[in-house]
C-alpha cells in the first residue's frame, strides 16, 4: 500500500513530535530529510489542470511566489504547533508584522498599538501607516485604562509585543483580547521573544500571531524568516489576496533551514531559558547594576502576570547598568565571548545596545517614555555553558 505523501500530519502528536514530523510531505523518492523544492514555476498535464489550478479548484501549485512544496512543510509544522488554522511563512518578520496590519486596513481606519515595539515595528505605525490615510495611536500597553479610551472609538486592529522588545514589558492578553473584540477589532501579538513554545497567544484571545522566524526558530543565525497564524476566514478574506499580489514570499531554501530549526526548537529554548533564569539572579546580584529584567525574576513589575499567561521567561535579559552609555560601551568592548549583535534568539549569546543601535532613530523622550535608558543594554542568552557566561559578563562589568 503507497504511503500518504499529502502535507500533514496523519494524526494528532504532542508538540515535540510535530516539530520533527509535522507537514512532513515525503516525494517518490522516499527520502529521509524533507526534500528542498527550488523551483519558481511548476508544469500542468493539461491546459483544463492549469485553468484549475489558477481558479484554486485542485491541489496543484502554480507558483512559488504563492506556495510551494517545501514552504509548505514549513508553514504545516509550525501551524500545527501552535494551534492555528492557518500558517502563512513570508522572507522576513517585518514582512509579516507590515501584511498582517496592511492587508486588514484603508484610509480612514484606525490602528491603536502598544507604545513599546521593536523600532522596525514602530516605524511601520507611527510613520508609514499615516502616509497611507490609516489613523494610528500608541499607548502605555500596561495601563487597561489607557487600551480602554484608546478602543472607545473602535479599531481595526490591535498590534502589540509582548513581551516586549527591549525591556520586556507583559501584556495582559486574555485582558486585551475581550477590549479588542468589544471594539470590533482583531488582535495581533507578536510572539517572537516567548516563542510558540512558552506563551500561546491564540489560546489567549489574540487573533493573529507573528514570528520573526529569523530569531528562535532558526536559532543559528543563518537565515531570515517569518510566520503569520490566523483563522481561516482572516487567511481568506484579507492575507490570502495581500500575500500573492505583494509578493513577500520566503525562499524554498530558507523554509527548508527553518524546517530544520524546528526540529530542535524545544530542546534549545529550554536550554535558552534555563541559562537566561540563572544569568539573571546572578546579575542581580552585581556591582554597577541599577535594575535587570526578566520575566522569571520575583523583582519584575509584572512577574505575576507573566507566571499566568507563559510557561517560560525566554531568553532576553535587560541590564541597566549605573553609568550609562559609556559603561555600557566599556562593558560591551571587555566581553570575550559574548558577541555584539542586534539578532537575538540565537545559538550564541549576543548582546546590544538598544538605544544606539535598534532604537536610535527613537528621540530621546520617546526613548526615556520607554525605559530604554542609555545605560540600558539587551542579552539574548545562548546556548554555551552558563558558568562562562556568567565569568564574562562579571569580569565585563568590574572592568568597566
Amino acid at each position: 500500500m503507497a504511503r500518504d505523501r499529502s502535507i500533514g500530519a496523519p494524526r494528532e502528536y504532542r508538540p515535540q513530535t510535530n516539530l520533527v514530523r509535522g507537514g512532513l510531505a515525503r516525494s517518490a523518492f522516499d527520502e529521509t530529510s524533507e526534500a528542498l523544492y527550488l523551483t519558481s514555476g511548476y508544469v500542468y498535464k493539461t491546459p483544463e489542470e492549469a485553468e484549475a489550478a489558477f481558479k484554486g479548484e485542485n491541489a496543484h501549485f502554480v507558483y512559488s511566489r504563492y506556495a510551494n512544496p517545501t514552504v509548505a512543510m514549513f508553514e504545516e509544522r509550525l501551524r500545527l504547533l501552535e494551534g492555528a488554522e492557518v500558517c502563512r511563512a513570508t522572507a522576513s518578520g517585518m514582512a509579516t508584522v507590515f501584511a498582517s496590519i496592511m492587508c486588514q486596513v484603508k484610509a480612514g481606519d484606525r490602528v491603536v498599538a502598544s507604545r513599546a515595539l521593536f523600532g522596525s515595528c514602530q516605524y511601520i505605525v507611527a510613520e508609514v501607516l499615516p502616509r497611507y490615510g490609516v489613523q494610528t495611536e500608541l499607548v502605555d500597553g500596561r495601563d487597561q485604562d489607557a487600551w480602554k479610551t484608546a478602543l472607545a472609538d473602535g479599531a481595526t486592529c490591535v498590534f502589540v509585543e509582548s513581551p516586549s522588545n527591549p525591556t520586556l514589558e507583559i501584556i495582559d492578553l486574555p485582558a486585551l483580547a475581550k477590549l479588542t473584540r468589544a471594539a470590533g477589532a482583531r488582535l495581533i501579538v507578536d510572539n517572537v521573544f516567548a516563542t510558540p513554545l512558552q506563551q500561546q497567544p491564540l489560546a489567549l484571545g489574540a487573533d493573529i500571531v507573528v514570528y520573526s522566524a529569523t530569531k528562535h526558530i532558526d536559532g543559528q543565525g543563518r537565515t531570515l524568516g517569518g510566520a503569520i497564524l490566523s483563522s481561516r476566514s482572516f487567511h481568506d478574506e484579507y492575507l490570502q489576496a495581500f500575500l500573492r499580489h505583494t509578493g513577500p514570499a520566503l525562499s524554498p531554501f530558507n523554509a527548508w533551514v527553518l524546517l530544520k530549526g524546528l526540529e530542535t526548537l524545544e530542546l534549545r529554548v529550554s536550554r535558552h531559558s534555563a541559562n537566561a533564569a540563572e544569568l539573571a539572579q546572578f546579575l542581580e546580584g552585581q556591582a554597577g547594576i541599577r535594575q535587570v529584567l526578566y520575566p522569571g525574576l520575583a523583582s519584575h513589575p509584572q512577574a505575576d502576570l507573566a507566571r499566568r499567561q507563559m510557561s517560560g521567561s525566554g531568553s532576553i535579559v535587560a541590564i541597566e547598568l549605573e553609568g550609562g552609555k559609556a559603561q555600557a560601551f566599556r562593558v560591551l568592548k571587555a566581553l570575550e565571548l559574548i558577541d555584539i549583535s542586534n539578532n537575538l534568539g540565537d545559538a550564541k549569546s549576543l548582546v546590544t545596545h538598544p538605544a544606539t543601535t535598534t532604537h536610535q532613530r527613537l528621540t530621546p523622550e520617546d526613548r526615556a517614555a520607554l525605559g530604554i535608558t542609555d545605560g540600558l543594554i539587551r542579552l539574548s542568552v545562548g546556548l554555551e555553558d552558563v558558568e562562562d557566561l556568567k565569568e564574562d559578563l562579571a569580569r565585563a562589568i568590574k572592568e568597566s
